[in-house]
């Protein structure tokens, strides 16, 4: 056999298995309906938007909405809460050693300080946190330990939709 004899075969074998296998594919799209985001309702009650709705209607209330946008006098940690599948934030503020709902999960904050660390100051705080939907008859924490508000992920506070970040602690 000639070399050109071989090219010829070879290009031929070539050609029938190209054709053959685009003969034998579909060519077919499927798509599928998108998520109105707009549709979706948060998974926590968002009680305090409900309460500057009211306030702004009334006159009289503009001084009590004043005091609200101050923060109180007694020691208490602020929290940013975020639900993960609205991508909503949400400032949350704890009273020490009173537990505080965000959705369903109760906070309760043991402690909170300031910490100086290589010339810096930080916050601290002790936080407990249960998950309020589990039926159990022991509920059961899914966190409980400190959070530093410069580095969150030293110990990570881990719920599928939830997440809670440190941000300040105030009269401590």
């Amino acid at each position: 056999m000639k070399l050109g004899s071989k090219f010829k075969t070879f290009s031929i074998l070539f050609l029938f298995f190209i054709f053959s296998n685009t003969s034998f594919s579909e060519q077919k799209i499927t798509t599928m309906p998108l998520i109105n985001l707009d549709k979706i309702k948060p998974s926590f009650e968002d009680t305090e938007e409900k309460t500057e709705n009211l306030s702004k209607t009334n006159t009289n209330n503009l001084k009590n909405k004043n005091s609200l946008n101050k923060p109180p006098k007694f020691p208490h940690a602020t929290f940013i809460g975020l639900d993960k599948i609205t991508a909503k934030s949400k400032k949350i503020v704890v009273n020490i050693d009173e537990p505080k709902k965000f959705g369903p999960l109760e906070i309760k904050v043991l402690k909170c300080g300031k910490v100086k660390v290589n010339n810096k100051f930080d916050d601290v705080a002790y936080l407990q946190v249960k998950d309020l939907t589990k039926n159990e008859d022991e509920k059961v924490f899914i966190f409980n330990g400190w959070t530093f508000s410069s580095d969150p992920n030293l110990t990570p506070f881990d719920h599928a939709i939830y997440d809670l970040q440190l941000v300040s602690c105030f009269n401590v």
